[in-house]
C-alpha cells in the first residue's frame, strides 16, 4: 500500500499480492454497481493486479469497533451480497476463490492432511468431525441460500466512515461461498476486541440487522452457517499461508492457531 498524495487530498494505491491478483477487477465491478457503499475505484490494472482508491475516510477501528456503526454497515453489505448473487459464476471465472459449501467437505479433508500449528489432540477432534461436518454441509445447502461474495475478512479495520457514509474496503479475501459465513469474523472481532462476551444482545442485534435483507425466518439458517463458515475460514487461511514466502509465514502462524482452535470449539457445539 502507498499512501498517494494530490492537490485534492489522497488516494492509495495498491499493489495485490498474487494470491490476491481478482481483488482489482472484483472492486472496480463493485464499485461500479455499488458507488455508495465500497471503495471509489479510480483506476485499476488487472495484469499487473494495481488498484488505485480513493479515500475512503476513517477506519471504525479507530473508534474500538463499538457495535452501533454495524447496526448500519451489515444491511448495506447484505444488499450488495444479495444483488452480487448474479455475478458469481463471474467472479468465479475472473479468479475469486471458490468456498462454496459443496466444495467445503473437500476443502476440510485437505486441511486435515497438512501440516497444522495444534496440539495432537486438537487434530484428532478435527478429523473425527469429518463426518459431522459433512452432514452439516449437506444441512446448510438443503436451505438454497443463493451463494455470493463473501469478504471474509469484515471487521474494523475494513470499514470506514466518511460524514454519513459508510464503505467497506479491502476484497482481497473474498470468495464465493454462504453469504452468512461473513459475520465469523465479524463477530470474532467484536468477541476480541470489543471484548462483547459470547451470548451479548448485541450478537442477535447485529444478526438481526444483517439479515433483514435477506427476509425473515432465517436465524436457524444462520446459526448453522456460522458453524460451518468456521471451518471454511479455516480453510481460507490455509490458501493465503501457501503463498506467503518462508519468511513470511512466522508472523502469519503466530494467528493460525487462533483461527484453528475457534473452528476446534465448534467441534462439539
Amino acid at each position: 500500500m502507498l499512501r498517494v498524495p494530490h492537490t485534492d487530498g489522497v488516494a492509495w494505491f495498491k499493489a495485490c499480492a498474487p494470491v490476491q491478483a481478482f481483488e482489482p477487477r472484483l472492486s472496480a465491478g463493485l464499485f461500479a454497481r455499488w458507488p455508495d457503499r465500497v471503495a471509489e475505484v479510480l483506476a485499476h490494472d488487472e495484469e499487473r493486479a494495481w488498484l488505485l482508491l480513493a479515500d475512503a475516510g476513517t477506519a471504525l477501528g479507530v473508534y474500538g469497533n463499538p457495535p452501533e456503526p454495524w447496526l448500519d454497515a451489515l444491511p448495506l453489505y447484505g444488499e450488495l451480497q444479495r444483488g452480487e448473487t448474479g455475478y458469481a459464476r463471474e467472479h468465479l471465472m475472473h479468479g475469486v476463490p471458490d468456498l462454496r459449501v459443496a466444495t467445503l467437505p473437500s476443502r476440510y479433508e485437505e486441511l486435515l492432511r497438512r501440516e497444522l500449528p495444534l496440539e495432537r489432540d486438537e487434530i484428532e477432534r478435527l478429523c473425527a468431525f469429518a463426518p459431522r461436518f459433512v452432514e452439516l454441509c449437506e444441512e446448510l445447502a438443503a436451505h438454497e441460500i443463493p451463494e455470493t461474495i463473501q469478504h471474509d475478512d469484515l471487521h474494523m479495520a475494513n470499514v470506514y466512515v466518511q460524514g454519513e457514509r459508510m464503505r467497506l474496503l479491502d476484497w482481497g479475501d473474498s470468495s464465493i461461498a454462504h453469504p452468512f459465513a461473513s459475520l465469523v469474523v465479524t463477530f470474532r472481532f467484536l468477541e476480541e476486541m470489543t471484548k462483547l462476551p459470547p451470548g451479548d444482545p448485541w450478537f442477535t442485534r447485529l444478526r438481526d440487522a444483517y439479515l433483514e435483507p435477506w427476509g425473515p425466518g432465517l436465524a436457524g439458517v444462520f446459526a448453522l452457517a456460522l458453524r460451518v463458515g468456521i471451518f471454511a475460514h479455516a480453510c481460507a487461511w490455509a490458501r493465503q499461508r501457501d503463498h506467503l514466502p518462508e519468511a513470511d509465514r512466522r508472523d502469519f502462524d503466530r494467528w493460525y492457531p487462533v483461527v484453528l482452535r475457534r473452528a476446534v470449539a465448534r467441534t462439539t457445539a
